[in-house]
């Protein structure tokens, strides 16, 4: 990083370069005064709520840019805040983290935005945004439909067929996040695609190029037909595809190689494994150099290469193969079958068990967690830390103060304050950032509640009374205390984590 310069006119210099970055920004920078005209005038905005501190704001910037220049030609706005400027119109907004982004279809219309932060993904949302739920389609739009993003699905139903046009209609207006929805009603363009109606066809960029769904259009069938069909038989994990792997509701396998020639090799020689399991376990490869360090997250080495792990995503449970095995056809093939079979037992880190609690914060490890966290007879709210964190140490001495406050309770056999390590011992929670508090209410252990508001004892006492089956509430001793904004969360990659030259994902 350059150092500071005092002389004036670097500083004027400095000043010019960022003024002319900003006028040729596609990105318009919004405050209260100029947003409800700007909203106003524009059918569709990308709202990005930003800090200039927040890291993560300065690595999303220039993919933001560039989405907004692409996005420019069709007439669709992208708008950043500046929130440690406009802070009542973050506040007004609901903002409670950096960055925060929203799509508003005027001032009074306005939903998150649920997509990947790079430019592609920006991009692809922002477009399925702009179109309606349902594309009408003829034999002249067809085809350049088909490639208007990675994955599209288009419907041949006869317009006679009522039933089938409602059904679709409606799965696309619930789904036009996800997917960009078309729809053929001309049975001569049906006959030219060789698709007898009614069906729908999954149209994509990769493995055999498209898929035919023809069951009968509900939702849950469609949805996962789509799922299915649009994830790579053999794909490839990274920052822009975790996500999505993360919330697909079933397994994913990873091949972890160096060197791309490698994960093509494993690749190759695995994809008849992947191609037997479709649907019930994804398969995708990673790349050991830039993610070797989420192979410690699977409970695998993070020093030897290649290798295989199973993650349960739902449970968050982890199946590592045996590093000293060879990765071939044969050896993965039983090791699938095994554990689609249930017939091998979830690695589990864990931190020993403590001797003795110190402290009223009851101390959580991997091998306790059930039996506290879970104990469905006890309200307990837990922290889910990391060593490194900033924001935990600071909140550390109020949540002793919070826990002193139950132990010395009549509540102190029906409400644990815990809390866990989350980057030492394995928990069935997937953690965003750190630190996250949930609650898990006697009798409700399957509805945790997350608890996004401020991190004052007093604040966190009321989350307890208002969401835990026994409405417990205790007395603080009133102290000058300085709220911690709901806002301060490190990410569970950030910078701070890594100490190898590995990226987490």
């Amino acid at each position: 990083m350059p150092s500071a310069r005092s002389l004036a006119f670097s500083l004027l210099a400095a000043a010019a370069v960022s003024s002319a970055a900003d006028a040729a920004s596609d990105v318009t920078q919004l405050t209260k005064a100029t947003f409800d005209e700007f909203i106003a005038s524009n059918d569709l905005v990308l709202a990005e709520f930003f800090a200039p501190w927040c890291g993560h704001c300065k690595a999303l910037a220039p993919e933001y840019e560039e989405a907004a220049t692409t996005l420019k030609e069709k007439d669709i706005k992208l708008a950043k805040i500046d929130c440690t400027e406009e802070t009542e119109l973050c506040q007004s907004y609901d903002v409670e983290g950096y960055p925060t982004l929203k799509v508003f279809r005027g001032k009074d219309s306005h939903a998150p935005y649920t997509g990947a932060r790079k430019a592609g993904a920006i991009t692809s949302y922002m477009i399925k945004q702009s179109l309606p739920a349902v594309s009408i389609l003829t034999a002249d739009t067809l085809e350049e439909f088909k490639t208007a993003d990675k994955i599209v699905l288009v419907a041949y139903i006869d317009a006679s067929d009522k039933a089938s046009n409602e059904s679709y209609t409606k799965i696309a207006e619930k789904y036009r996040d996800s997917y960009l929805f078309g729809g053929v009603n001309d049975a001569a363009v049906a006959e030219a695609e060789g698709v007898t109606a009614p069906a729908i066809v999954l149209y994509k960029q990769f493995d055999e190029g498209k898929a035919t769904f023809t069951d009968k259009f509900e939702e849950e069938a469609v949805i996962s037909f789509a799922k299915t069909a649009s994830t790579p038989l053999m794909g490839e994990v990274g920052p822009e595809t975790y996500s999505g792997y993360m919330a697909a509701g079933i397994p994913l396998a990873y091949i972890f190689a160096e060197t791309p020639e490698e994960r093509t090799e494993l690749g190759d020689a695995l994809k008849p494994i992947a191609e037997k399991f479709r649907g019930k376990i994804n398969f995708a490869t990673i790349d050991a150099k830039a993610f070797g360090a989420h192979a410690g997250n699977l409970n695998l080495p993070t020093d030897k290469f290649p290798a295989f792990a199973i993650q349960e995503t739902v449970k968050n449970q982890k199946f590592p193969f045996d590093s000293e095995k060879e990765i071939t056809h044969d050896t993965i093939l039983s090791f699938v079958e095994d554990f689609a079979a249930g017939k091998i037992e979830p690695s589990l880190k864990s931190e020993p068990i403590p001797e003795s609690q110190e402290g009223a914060v009851t101390v959580v490890v991997g091998k306790t967690y059930e039996q506290i966290v879970l104990d469905d007879t006890k309200d307990v709210l837990i922290e889910f830390y990391a060593p490194w964190c900033g924001h935990c140490k600071a909140l550390a001495p109020k949540y002793e103060d919070l826990a002193s406050l139950y132990t010395n309770s009549e509540f102190k056999d029906k409400v644990v304050i815990a809390k866990v390590d989350a980057t030492a011992n394995d928990v069935p929670d997937e953690i965003q950032g750190f630190p996250t508090i949930k609650l898990y209410p006697a009798g409700s252990k399957g509805e945790p509640v997350t608890y996004k508001g401020s991190r004052t004892v007093e604040d966190l006492i009321k989350f307890v009374k208002e969401n835990g089956k026994y409405q417990a509430s205790v007395s603080e001793k009133k102290e000058e205390e300085t709220p911690v904004a709901p806002a301060a969360t490190e990410s569970t990659s950030s910078e701070a984590a890594k100490e190898s030259d590995h990226d987490e994902l």
